[in-house]
């Protein structure tokens, strides 16, 4: 069983210029999540699909092991999609199982990667993604609740709340990418993280919470 790691890093970030190099609690924010899945038990070998030379050049020089593909400018534009980057990817490394990791959750660690890769093969799963729960209610726009019934609105204590994406990585069997070209299908698992990791790094404000949830673990000043 082959099980490799892939960080997508495009360059070119609009809401955030640089983004996926700039320094967050002292590191690029891509040391953050590479780090966690060199440090992986289970993950035999750590990939980069990127369309930057500067991405790359900072990726190699942190001398982790850290392999880079080069990705096509058509596949790094803004409607590019993940699976488009997934693909390309296997099209040129051989792999049994794929984790998909974005580098917008640098809050990842490399037990998450493995507790969650022991889970996906114990329970057989043909695909999981990385989750966290929120006791929020939810509504949709025509005015219709998603997630519970107000007529037996739930004390917070009894609600067990929803299941939210909070994209920190996706974990996909192979087969299943042959099959649908998705990172998830087939039998799929959660596997539930801390509240605080809730927050991808897509705009300003979420970077100033997330480096600071960083420097408080990290003991930063």
């Amino acid at each position: 069983m082959k099980i490799l790691a892939l960080v997508p890093l495009r360059g070119g970030s609009k809401s955030i210029i640089n983004k996926n190099i700039k320094f967050i609690a002292d590191k690029p924010l891509c040391e953050w999540t590479l780090a966690a899945a060199v440090d992986s038990h289970l993950i035999e070998e750590v990939y980069v699909s990127t369309d930057s030379q500067e991405i790359k050049k900072v990726v190699q020089s942190l001398d982790m092991g850290v392999r880079v593909i080069d990705r096509p400018a058509e596949l790094a534009i803004d409607s590019s999609s993940t699976e488009s980057v997934i693909m390309h990817f296997m099209d040129q490394v051989d792999f049994d199982c794929l984790v998909t990791i974005q580098a917008t959750s640098p809050l990842l660690k490399s037990n998450d990667l493995d507790q969650a890769l022991e889970y996906f093969f114990d329970k057989e799963f043909d695909s999981l993604l990385s989750v966290v729960r929120t006791k929020s209610f939810f509504w949709d726009e025509r005015g219709i609740p998603i997630n519970y019934n107000p007529l037996k609105r739930p004390r917070r204590q009894e609600f067990k709340g929803t299941l939210m994406e909070n994209g920190a990585f996706y974990i996909t069997d192979k087969k299943i990418l042959e099959q649908t070209e998705c990172r998830l299908g087939g039998r799929i698992g959660f596997y539930e993280m801390s509240s605080e990791t809730a927050t991808e790094i897509d705009e300003t404000s979420d970077w100033e919470i997330v480096a600071n949830l960083l420097k408080k673990r990290h003991n930063l000043s």
